[in-house]
């Protein structure tokens, strides 16, 4: 009897010292924080509890005052702008991504004509939201260098692209499927500007389209970061360790992330 309630009080103290992490990170890094929350998971048995949206809308949540204690931004920037409201912690650059083009087979896209086709009136282009989603911002840094090459072009791409994703308001696809392919199987676009860690998983579950590589005069580089929220269990800072620790990183990279510590 004595031994039972012994391992007994063991359960329930091991139990009692688990904690919830509640992580808030870019629509981008579902899949690859998922496996590396479930990681984190065995390792500890800290549960994590996962809030995946545009970079720009959580930022803004998290300062409202949303209860989080991880931030995965898309960006710097975000998690800069909450450690310098005193909300967060340091921030650490944990991943890199970049930016590629999603387009309708048949099109006959590659990278030497991408400007041409995407300033073809019949070609509908989408981006996500600037100021709401990086991957926006992203988009416009590829037209404004598109406009210091052609003169005129990369304000008419920046004119006609198609804000499909990343805001409040943006229209939601099924449950589990990349919203970038869903546009584009729905009509609403022919080539989209994502990131190519997006572009590939739209891939395996849209196989009519093509994944095209930004020239090099126009490639945009993305660098995640990440910080811990102000007030976070020590939870929080052990996954933040997590993530950015080999096992962590290990798993972004198979998910097509570059290693945060890497050259560009």
């Amino acid at each position: 009897m004595l031994r039972y309630a012994i391992v007994l009080i063991l359960v329930m103290t091991g139990t009692a010292q688990a904690a919830d992490i509640r992580l808030f990170a870019a629509g981008s890094l579902r899949a690859a924080l998922t496996d590396i929350g479930h990681a984190f998971t065995a390792a500890t048995g800290n549960r994590v509890e996962e809030k995946f949206g545009p970079s720009g809308v959580l930022k803004d949540e998290i300062a409202a005052g949303a209860r989080a204690d991880v931030f995965a931004s898309a960006n710097m920037e975000y998690p800069q702008a909450l450690n310098l409201a005193r909300k967060s912690g340091p921030v650490m650059l944990f991943a890199r991504n970049k930016l590629c083009a999603l387009a309708r087979r048949g099109l006959k896209v590659d990278s030497a004509n991408l400007v041409d086709r995407m300033l073809d009136p019949a070609i509908k282009l989408g981006t996500s939201t600037p100021n709401s989603d990086p991957s926006g911002d992203y988009a416009i840094e590829v037209f404004r260098k598109v406009e210091t090459i052609r003169p005129g072009a990369g304000k008419a791409l920046e004119s006609k692209a198609l804000m499909l994703t990343g805001s409040t308001q943006s229209a939601q696809p099924p449950a589990g499927r990349s919203p970038y392919g869903w546009h584009i199987s729905e009509g609403r676009a022919d080539i989209f500007l994502a990131y190519c860690t997006a572009a590939a998983e739209a891939r395996i579950q849209y196989t009519e389209l093509d994944i095209v590589e930004l020239p090099g005069s126009l490639a945009v580089g993305a660098d995640y970061g990440l910080t811990v929220i102000a007030g976070a269990p020590p939870a929080a800072d052990e996954f933040a360790r997590f993530i950015m620790a080999a096992a962590g990183q290990k798993i972004l990279i198979g998910h097509g992330f570059a290693p945060g510590q890497s050259e560009r």
